[in-house]
């Protein structure tokens, strides 16, 4: 089968293949290369499952493979293994909005929260995401787009190393983030908001490198399944969102 545009390179696909399920019961199952090449079509053109071309294989079998593996466990341990390799001592945080789709919108009423909200741009999902200081994604969550930016940033800085530095807007600046980086033994270098009372300690020189995490949510919203949320599981999104993190690493390492 000939490449196609966003198929995986000879070197991405060894780096990802040791970490996918080897143990096949019955039927051989379908390649797992082109089920991969299959669903980062999908990620990438935005385009419906339905209209996966055929030389990734039928479309039921990449779907089902993407959510059975996703359930499995299998996307979460894929990127915990490839952002092993992060550089912790400059680590950058932010979030980005997305809009989500009409078709992502929809759901149950009593369904649990799916992290869809109502913001300026209506129904949004907010992503929050920690990255190194080269801008490697190193975690991910959810929430509704209307939360605030700092909503997460417990959750995303739970073990930073000795030493390291937090890179982050404004927008983070709260006694208890600070204290929260001090004591794991880190440094927060977040400029004051304009009604801080207390002085703290910011370089403005050190700031300079927090776009790279900018950058980062550049980069993802290149896949236009990223740029606009049409999955109605907020699981499902947030897998694809790992995908597209494990690419970005595998093209720089």
């Amino acid at each position: 089968m000939s490449m196609g545009r966003f198929d995986l390179t000879d070197k991405e696909w060894e780096a990802i293949k040791p970490h996918l399920p080897n143990k096949v019961r019955g039927v051989a199952r379908v390649d797992d290369r082109r089920v991969l090449n299959g669903i980062f079509w999908i990620l990438r053109s935005g385009a419906r499952w339905s209209d996966l071309p055929e030389r990734y294989g039928p479309v039921t079998t990449i779907y089902n493979r993407f959510q059975r593996w996703r359930k499995a466990g299998i996307w979460d341990r894929l990127m915990d293994a490839i952002v092993a390799a992060h550089d912790g001592q400059v680590q950058m945080i932010d979030s980005s909005i997305v809009r989500v789709h009409q078709h992502g919108a929809g759901g149950k009423k009593g369904d649990r929260d799916r992290c869809v909200g109502r913001s300026r741009g209506g129904l949004t999902t907010k992503i929050h995401a920690l990255v190194d200081k080269k801008g490697r994604p190193i975690r991910l969550l959810l929430g509704a787009g209307q939360e605030s930016d700092i909503a997460r940033a417990q959750e995303l800085i739970g073990d930073l190393p000795k030493g390291a530095m937090l890179l982050a807007d404004k927008g983070y600046d709260a006694n208890a983030l600070r204290q929260s980086v001090n004591e794991q033994g880190a440094w927060a270098n977040i400029p004051p908001k304009a009604n801080r009372k207390d002085p703290i300690c910011f370089s403005k020189y050190l700031y300079r490198q927090r776009n790279l995490v900018e950058r980062f949510f550049n980069k993802i919203k290149h896949y236009r399944r990223i740029a606009t949320r049409y999955d109605k599981l907020d699981d499902n999104y947030l897998a694809a969102l790992k995908l597209v993190s494990v690419r970005i690493w595998l093209k720089d390492l």
